[in-house]
């Protein structure tokens, strides 16, 4: 009877001091000593089976609580998470007051509170422990678990200020501490601790070992974790890296590429403009020292007034230089400073990109350079020809048109002859009357001190005239010139060249300074100067409105002119000379000054209308 109500509290888990139940009531009943005694024995051993099956039970819960700490940790997105979780469980699993867990800080060769659970006191949760104070410090520095009854009373540890207030101020008693154990390597403690002395059995320690254990994994995994994904980044940084390295090589060699296929077919600065446009994009401009436009992209291309503080910089310093949408490379050889080469772009250039323009530049040296020997060799040439020509025309002529026509040169065109007084560098001015003439396949050279240049296809004035304003350029000073035109042939040049010299040497006699004229810009001076002496022409030149009038219109203002000098410009005289009334004699000077202009009549001019009437007379059939 009594076994069946011993199976029937355990079938229902009664508490333990329900199992005195039934001794009781034997004892009541007056049950004799034999058969207490065997309620005795089935008591204790239905006790013994509830304490296997309140184990088994405490087992079960432990290992699922292991089991849900190792999906955790498979499942590892937040290893705070997973730590804070450990904690709690330990704490719930082994009834204690308090969880927590700290790890190791190798630089600071201390351990600090990670995870608490249970805790109440700021002071504690923010203890760091030295290693070897401490039970934690203990824990940590031997790799062995460790436990105290009363923490405050046990001696086998080292008391520290610092730590004893953290313990105190939490109210903690009971203490036991697991190692974190990555293989050999201790990484942090595991605790559970108690505000009474309550002490933890071997069970106990066990559990909080291989919560201990998780929780190294944990750990470990999320190092791993952290690794791997700082190894992706990098990966990916570095395939980024490589991408644009390997975009940038295959644009320098693109580069190079088009630059040296432009140097070997004999391109220009406006090659290598539109070349490194293509390549890097954006506009792109040319400019010599003195700030002129040498080559341009596009019409709204950067001009060096956008940038001045700039250009000044990258001319002083010869480096490449940068500012808000602008790049700009020094174009150098030696220490000659031939220009710089500009790029306006939105984005920033890259180191890749800074070579491609320095590159750039140093192409555009080149082919200046080359630019400039070849120029240096063509003017050295043709002024050896007209040199030449202008000392002795009557050599042999067709060697001179020979070495005319290797220079690119005709001497049996038509041409207008300059020469120039040069006032200001002289070196300078003779390097850009050569570059005028090569432009316009002719002759240039300083012959007697004076620049001469032979230019085809072009009227004296107009040559005269185009001289003046490229040597004002080059110089700063509008030189004088005189100009005078040629025939087919090295003697005609010859001879045109004696007429310019004597337009120019009257220009100077005159006071004319900087003044440009051929001889007929020179009156009768010019008759007398001038190499043809073309009378008709001169006569032309000063009466041919009137000469024109009186022959569409049948008029007299021709004979009236004569008869009016002739008469010592005496109107009343004139009139009677004429037989006509002296109104009539002022009504037709009138119309002279209508044809000729105002001042016609005027001292500096009535010689030129006298001598121009007596030509007119002597040219009369």
């Amino acid at each position: 009877m009594a076994t069946l109500e011993y199976l029937e509290l355990l079938a229902r888990d009664a508490a333990p001091v329900e199992f005195e139940g039934p001794v009781l009531a034997a004892r009541a009943a007056g049950a004799d000593a034999d058969t207490l005694a065997e309620i005795e024995r089935a008591k204790a051993l239905a006790l013994q089976v509830r304490g296997v099956l309140e184990n088994r039970r405490r087992r079960e819960t432990e290992l699922a609580a292991l089991f849900e700490t190792a999906g955790d940790l498979a499942a590892l997105t937040d290893v705070d998470a997973v730590l804070e979780a450990i904690v709690h469980r330990s704490r719930q699993l082994l009834h204690s007051d308090v969880a927590y867990l700290s790890l190791n800080d190798e630089q600071a060769g201390d351990t600090y509170m990670r995870v608490t659970d249970g805790a109440t006191s700021a002071l504690f949760r923010a203890v760091r422990l030295p290693l070897g104070a401490g039970l934690g410090g203990l824990v940590a520095q031997t790799a062995t678990p460790y436990a105290t009854a009363d923490y405050f009373a046990d001696a086998r540890f080292e008391h520290t200020v610092g730590i004893d207030d953290a313990v105190g101020d939490e109210g903690l008693t009971s203490i036991v501490g697991v190692p974190l154990l990555l293989g050999r390597r201790v990484i942090g403690v595991l605790y559970a601790a108690n505000r009474t002395v309550r002490p933890f059995g071997r069970d106990a320690i066990a559990l909080l070992v291989s919560f201990a254990a998780h929780a190294a994994i944990a750990i470990d995994n999320a190092r791993l974790l952290t690794e791997t994904q700082h190894a992706l980044h990098d990966l990916r940084v570095a395939g980024e890296l490589l991408q644009a390295r390997t975009t940038s090589v295959e644009r320098a060699a693109d580069a190079h590429d088009r630059l040296a296929d432009l140097v070997l077919r004999g391109g220009d600065v406006d090659d290598v403009a539109h070349q490194i446009r293509a390549v890097l994009g954006g506009e792109v401009l040319i400019v010599d020292p003195d700030g002129r436009v040498l080559a341009a992209t596009a019409g709204d291309a950067p001009t060096p007034e956008q940038e001045p503080a700039l250009l000044e910089r990258v001319r002083a310093t010869s480096r490449t230089g940068a500012a808000p949408g602008l790049c700009a490379a020094p174009v150098v050889a030696g220490a000659d400073s031939l220009g710089v080469l500009v790029l306006r772009r939105a984005e920033p250039l890259d180191q890749a990109d800074r070579r491609i323009l320095e590159r750039g530049a140093l192409v555009t040296a080149l082919l200046l350079l080359f630019r400039r020997n070849v120029a240096e060799t063509e003017g050295r040439l043709r002024g050896e020809l007209l040199a030449d020509v202008l000392a002795d025309a009557e050599r042999d002529p067709d060697l001179l048109r020979e070495r005319a026509r290797l220079v690119g040169a005709d001497l049996d065109a038509a041409h207008a002859v300059v020469v120039a007084q040069v006032v200001g560098d002289r070196a300078r001015a003779a390097q850009a009357a050569t570059f005028l003439a090569s432009r316009h396949r002719g002759l240039s050279a300083v012959h007697r001190g004076r620049l001469v240049l032979v230019l085809p296809g072009l009227a004296p004035r107009e040559a005269a005239a185009l001289v003046a304003e490229e040597i004002a350029r080059a110089v700063g000073h509008r030189p004088t010139a005189g100009a005078a035109r040629s025939d087919p042939g090295t003697t005609a040049i010859a001879d045109a060249h004696a007429e310019a010299t004597r337009c120019l040497d009257t220009l100077l006699a005159l006071g004319r300074a900087g003044e440009v004229a051929e001889a007929a810009d020179l009156g009768f001076v010019g008759l007398l100067l001038g190499e043809r002496r073309d009378v008709g022409a001169y006569v032309r030149t000063v009466l041919g409105p009137v000469l024109d009038y009186d022959a569409e219109r049948g008029t007299a203002l021709v004979r009236t002119l004569q008869t009016y000098y002739a008469q010592g410009a005496n109107l009343s005289r004139t009139g009677a000379a004429l037989h006509v009334h002296t109104n009539t004699v002022t009504q037709r000077l009138e119309r002279v000054t209508q044809l000729l202009g105002e001042g016609w009549n005027a001292p500096e001019r009535q010689l030129e209308v006298q001598l121009a009437l007596r030509l007119a007379d002597l040219l009369r059939p």
